[in-house]
């Protein structure tokens, strides 16, 4: 699903928002169209991504949970030795450089776990943007130490009660705020979800993450591995390792999402495996694109 007609990704994306949001997602895809196809982006995202960050990421041999688990060998792309401690701050380097771009003065950013309202907040401190956080009460209360470190960087970390208080709640007030402050606010969204180009642009800046892994996979066995298995939550770190893959048909791809009490009791949090297939395999919390 590499193609993307209309905001697509085959029968997924699209734009189903609010009137009130359509000038603020063309002015986006707009501005990102053009700049992150000019040499000054590619040149600035590099730069970052090389010394701050701190990338190529390293391709580590487990060797022994390979020898625990008795099968393939087993190789580990090392997300969580990124600055700030996962995948998270690829994406959000490239979109305040954008931000920037824009000349917006203030990014507001939604948060579950705290790991996207933690790198956001790195990068506004780096630049010395105005940052705002919506995260939901009950998720404070799970994730306090992330909470902590987003405002010792300076984010204004505000609670969300409504609802669950989780990260939907969050998200639902983000747009809020954007729509009703759309001048001056940049909304940075961690994820692939929300209304195009969100999901394209944070898979444009992703998928360096399986740039990386197919050189190092190459460089150390010599080919593509068999296997490619990422976690799909908000989706970003699967759609950055399985992207330069996708082509690839000798190299199967596993999306691990959480079963939680188990598909058929609706008390998951899985997006896609509950779903009818579509021409791809499924296996409860499984998906394999093949």
């Amino acid at each position: 699903m590499k193609s993307i007609e209309n905001g697509n990704y085959g029968d997924y994306g699209g734009q189903y928002v609010d009137p009130r949001m359509l000038p603020i997602l063309e002015e986006l895809e707009t501005s990102y169209k053009e700049y992150f196809s000019t040499e000054e982006f590619k040149k600035l995202y590099t730069h970052y991504l090389q010394d701050f960050v701190g990338r190529p990421s390293k391709l580590f041999y487990a060797e022994n949970l390979t020898k625990k688990l008795g099968g393939a060998k087993i190789y580990l792309k090392r997300e969580d030795l990124n600055h700030t401690g996962s995948h998270k701050i690829n994406n959000t380097i490239g979109q305040i450089l954008l931000a920037k771009k824009m000349n917006k003065k203030h990014i507001i950013a939604e948060t579950g776990a705290g790991q996207h309202g933690v790198a956001t907040a790195t990068v506004c401190a780096l630049f010395n943007m105005k940052c705002t956080i919506f995260m939901g009460a009950e998720d404070i209360r799970r994730q306090y130490p992330n909470v902590r470190r987003m405002q010792m960087l300076g984010a204004e970390v505000r609670s969300v009660t409504r609802g669950l208080a989780t990260l939907k709640e969050a998200v639902d007030e983000a747009i809020e705020y954007l729509m009703e402050n759309m001048e001056d606010t940049f909304y940075l969204l961690g994820s692939v979800v929300g209304p195009h180009p969100y999901p394209e642009m944070v898979r444009e800046l992703q998928k360096v993450i399986g740039e990386e892994a197919k050189k190092q996979i190459k460089e150390k066995e010599g080919r593509l591995p068999d296997v490619l298995v990422a976690c799909v939550g908000g989706g970003s770190n699967a759609i950055g390792l399985f992207n330069d893959f996708l082509e690839e048909d000798n190299v199967e791809i596993f999306g691990v999402e959480a079963a939680g009490k188990g598909i058929e009791t609706g008390e998951h949090a899985s997006a896609f495996a509950n779903n009818e297939p579509r021409g791809n395999t499924w296996n409860e919390n499984i998906f394999v694109s093949r």
